[in-house]
């Protein structure tokens, strides 16, 4: 590769080269096409030497054209900016907090002077101490004031667990749970409830699947890891009864529709969300009639809090459904009047179907209204942590959050993984990914802006695929191949620390795929939890015993499995093999044995580490090896959650499919609802009967014997 070339990539953050996250890590060269396209992408043109040598040139120059950064991101301890001038004599500065009061910093030169043409850039030192969070920063230079923002990190993320108790609760897919009030899909009042009854077990955090708001047109899109915004709540979630203006008669007709839905073995996504929405229409218009004013100034200083990313939203939603019968592509396929909401025709249409997008805009005020109502359950069930918030990595391009502010993220690109041992073409998940020059122009309030909302009534949050942080796979769309593309990884770990801080809310990172080497470290080093599951904790990389309680790594939230894993009876019985073959993610017969037999002495390694760890309930001992055609081993749900409950780490998420001794999966990566109905499963009990249940009473006990 040329050398210039490389540089380019160098300072941009390209990868020119990497490592797969294989058991035999595979080393790839990047194609020069990728990179020449990923560096066009970013502002800085590369397709022969000439235009290289003028990106070098114009990267030189960059910080030279401006007095001060955007932002510094800095930590408590270690606070400086540096400033370009021509001027360096009698700098002065400002800060002004958060509440708006406004104080001088005293600061001392660094002593680093670098010199570019006729100006001077130096490193100043701030000697004023600073609390976490942000300042909007003025920088007397020349006589002349510049601005910019300065944001105080702690050394580490918010931590609210207990010192000397370990705690336990639930991961739960809110869709999923069964109740026999309920609209045939969980609810926030379902969530209310859960909350009462895990405090009610001893149980202090539950941990949920992402709740933002999915395609209002394509409900059966319901995978909660594609919203199109990550910035508001799925409105599914609403409990219509909850609503004030909901009343009695409206119930009365539909009465035989919802228990319907509220028996069937699936979420029945098609019915279940326009149903609710043909309420929520009839909730909305009676609010505007109604003579109610107190709820009506609630409604309006709620759009009023949430300005132009509800108003984005709304639009977006309101032109999708104008739209959908008429172009093929989603909004890029969108006439130009709608490309953005700065486009010519948005305030045209906003003029002519202003009723539509503040009903889209009332729908996120009633979910946001009933969503913090949980957490005053919370608050008065005195939970250790309350709810375990899960942040998706990404957003679809076809997504409010994208056409909201496309300049931001990546053009005809989108992020995905490399190849390894398991797809070895490797994976195209079509999610945008943020422009990293951009996003620190932006003064990386996007990134905030999501965090935030993400943290909302929550103790704790998990981060899926961390890794981003860091970096990020991007693929461009017309190449197969694509490279890691790097982000400000001390800048982002930083936000996030802030945020936790602000917002009380401790952090778990994902952190399963291909790992940069001393990435773990860094984020144990900022206190940000790791996540373990029973499957992964077993020697010689999965091949050998599980490990003991005693030996599982301390600084981590621990489960038994994921919503992408086979749920432990499905597992015993190898139910997720015969599954692979039938869709056709298996194909071969030899393998398919081969991982019969592989599954048969998994099974005996996991019989004898619970025998190791004396977790067997005492009046269900285990009787036998249980080869292939015996029955569902006795007690072993019992078992299993008192060998995760023993284990190092200081949370430990059961899963009710577990207990309940659920045989199917929750999502089978690698397939679309054709060939498997994915985040759709609802739990087989409902939510009134857990606490009677013997199951779960068992399990509980086994649990609360030893956290």
């Amino acid at each position: 590769m040329d050398a210039n070339l490389t540089k380019l990539a160098d300072r941009l953050g390209i990868a020119t080269e990497f490592s797969d996250g294989g058991l035999k890590s595979k080393k790839y060269d990047v194609d020069e096409k990728v990179i020449k396209f990923l560096a066009s992408a970013m502002g800085y043109p590369a397709s022969n030497d000439e235009e290289i040598n003028h990106s070098l040139d114009k990267l030189d120059n960059l910080r030279w054209q401006q007095a001060l950064e955007y932002i510094y991101v800095r930590t408590q301890n270690d606070v400086f900016i540096d400033v370009v001038s021509a001027d360096l004599s009698g700098i002065e500065i400002e800060a002004k907090s958060g509440d708006g009061a406004v104080r001088r910093l005293d600061y001392e030169y660094m002593k680093d002077t670098a010199r570019h043409d006729n100006l001077y850039k130096e490193s100043l030192r701030i000697t004023t101490p600073l609390e976490i969070g942000y300042y909007d920063i003025k920088v007397t230079l020349g006589g002349k004031k510049y601005d910019s923002v300065l944001a105080i990190a702690p050394e580490r993320c918010y931590d609210n667990l207990p010192q000397d108790k370990k705690i336990w609760g639930y991961a739960v897919q809110l869709y999923s749970v069964k109740s026999k009030r309920n609209w045939g899909v969980g609810d926030f009042s379902d969530l209310a409830e859960l909350v009462k009854l895990c405090a009610a077990s001893g149980a202090d955090i539950i941990g949920l699947n992402p709740l933002n708001v999915l395609c209002h047109d394509f409900p059966e899109n319901a995978s909660p890891y594609s919203s199109i915004s990550r910035e508001f709540l799925n409105p599914i979630y609403i409990d219509v009864e909850k609503v004030p203006e909901f009343t009695a008669a409206d119930k009365k007709p539909i009465e035989k529709l919802l228990q319907e839905l509220r028996d069937s073995e699936l979420v029945a996504y098609e019915k279940v969300y326009p149903l609710k929405v043909k309420m929520l229409e009839q909730c909305f218009a009676r609010l505007q009639k109604g003579e109610d004013k107190k709820r009506q100034k609630a409604y309006k200083d709620y759009c009023s809090a949430k300005g132009k990313s509800l108003e984005n939203l709304a639009l977006f939603q309101a032109i999708y459904e104008a739209e959908k019968d008429k172009v093929w592509g989603g909004w890029q396929a969108w006439p130009q009047k709608y490309s953005s909401p700065k486009a010519s025709g948005v305030k045209e249409f906003l003029a002519e179907h202003k009723d539509r997008v503040e009903f889209f805009k009332f729908m996120q005020f009633e979910a946001e209204r009933q969503f913090a109502l949980v957490k005053e359950v919370i608050d008065s069930s005195n939970m250790k942590i309350g709810l375990y918030r899960d942040l998706a990595v990404g957003v679809g391009k076809d997504s409010a959050e994208y056409w909201g502010n496309h300049d931001l993220f990546i053009p005809s690109a989108g992020a995905g993984a490399p190849p390894d041992a398991f797809f070895p073409a490797g994976q195209r998940w079509e999610l945008g990914a943020f422009l990293p020059h951009k996003l620190k122009e932006e003064k990386y309030l996007p990134f905030i802006n999501i965090l935030r909302a993400n943290m909302q009534n929550a103790g704790a949050l998990r981060m899926d695929h961390v890794m981003s942080l860091m970096r990020l796979y991007i693929i461009p769309d017309t190449m197969d191949g694509g490279s890691y593309v790097y982000y400000n990884f001390a800048d982002m770990l930083n936000i996030v620390a802030i945020e936790s801080w602000l917002n009380r809310c401790m952090i778990v990172g994902e952190s399963i795929g291909n790992v940069p080497e001393g990435f773990l470290e860094a984020l144990s080093s900022k206190n940000i939890y790791a996540l373990s599951i029973l499957w992964a904790e077993r020697l010689n990389y999965g091949w050998g015993d599980f490990r003991q309680p005693e030996s599982y790594p301390s600084n981590a939230f621990v489960s038994v499995g994921t919503h992408d894993i086979a749920p432990l009876k499905m597992w015993w019985f190898g139910y997720d093999i015969e599954l692979n073959y039938e869709v056709g993610l298996l194909s071969d017969l030899n393998e398919k044995a081969e991982m019969y037999h592989k599954r048969e002495t998994d099974r005996k390694f996991l019989l004898a580490a619970l025998d190791a760890a004396g977790v067997w309930p005492q009046d269900k001992l285990r009787s036998g090896d249980y080869i292939y055609g015996e029955q569902y081993p006795e007690g072993i749900e019992e078992a299993v959650m008192k060998f995760m409950s023993k284990s190092n780490p200081p949370v430990f998420l059961a899963q009710l499919e577990d207990i309940f001794g659920v045989d199917k999966l929750q999502n089978l990566p690698g397939t679309d609802r054709d060939k498997y109905p994915n985040w759709r499963r609802k739990l087989p009990l409902d939510l009134e009967d857990m606490k009677g249940d013997d199951r779960y009473t068992r399990c509980v006990a086994a649990i609360s014997a030893v956290r």
